[in-house]
């Protein structure tokens, strides 16, 4: 396996640039057909006219976005061409949390970015990246927006605790960890799960090495009433990994999108890139 269609999710935010390279990092590096998939948050405009000036704040900001999205359109053509990757760009003139899942599933890998509060071009819809992680049946790699320029999948940890979800992330994540120095096996709190209520570690290990992977195991304990998500960003920062793998825990109830604690933690403060199977 390997991924051979990538996918990455464009707009007008700060970090959309950042985010374009690792994809195409990515896409050299698998010998992968990019596309840049172009969709951003649009309001009504029905819905503004009743306040004055705001229709013509709405009109000037479509301008504005439309400068921006044809100059990333540009650079996303030339950095194709730059390094020598097969791509093609869409842009998508309808929500992107339903745009991005749509055309996400017909990838390997979608390429994503982290909400970022301080920057309201970033924002793309409500729970974009847990629609998304949740809806499109794909591996998603979300990118912080505090990302740096180190590589993606030098060093992988993966949070391993047996389940449905933590599986799909492993075994979509192969292809980081072929090419990885290191892959770390983490379990937390391990030790306290009663006879065959949880897979080890060691067994998943155990598959990972028949793929030609060098994987060791950890196990680690949280303490009464630890937080699961922030001692795996503490083991992300002691350990130097560039890339997380873990399942993304949730589900649709009626009106409401409920996450996983560990999982709305890393969602909130990934230092890292994470790869999110569901």
């Amino acid at each position: 396996m390997s991924y051979k269609t990538i996918v990455v999710h464009l707009d007008t935010s700060q970090h959309a640039h950042p985010r374009l390279e690792i994809a195409l990092r990515l896409a050299n590096q698998f010998g992968a057909h990019l596309t840049g998939a172009f969709a951003v948050f649009s309001p009504d405009p029905r819905s503004l006219y009743v306040m004055a000036g705001t229709a013509e704040y709405y009109q000037s900001h479509q301008e504005m976005r439309a400068e921006r999205s044809a100059a990333l359109e540009r650079l996303f053509h030339a950095e194709l061409r730059r390094a020598g990757v097969t791509g093609e760009w869409i842009a998508i003139d309808e929500p992107a949390s339903v745009a991005i899942p749509r055309v996400g599933r017909c990838a390997d890998l979608i390429v994503a970015g982290q909400d970022n509060p301080a920057d309201p071009e970033s924002y793309v819809g409500d729970f974009f990246p847990e629609n998304l992680v949740l809806s499109s049946g794909r591996p998603v790699l979300l990118v912080p927006y505090a990302s740096n320029d180190r590589s993606t999948g030098g060093r992988v940890l993966v949070a391993w605790d047996g389940s449905r979800e933590a599986t799909r992330a492993v075994h979509d994540a192969l292809p980081f960890m072929q090419a990885a120095t290191s892959t770390t096996i983490l379990t937390i709190n391990g030790e306290h799960d009663g006879a065959g209520t949880r897979i080890p570690g060691a067994d998943i290990a155990a598959l990972i090495a028949r793929h030609g992977v060098r994987v060791e195991v950890a196990d680690i304990e949280t303490g009464r009433g630890g937080s699961v998500g922030e001692m795996l960003l503490s083991q992300v920062a002691d350990s130097g990994a560039d890339l997380l793998v873990m399942g993304g825990y949730g589900h649709a109830r009626w009106r409401e999108l409920v996450m996983g604690g560990a999982t709305r933690t890393i969602l909130r403060s990934m230092t890292v890139p994470v790869l999110m199977s569901h």
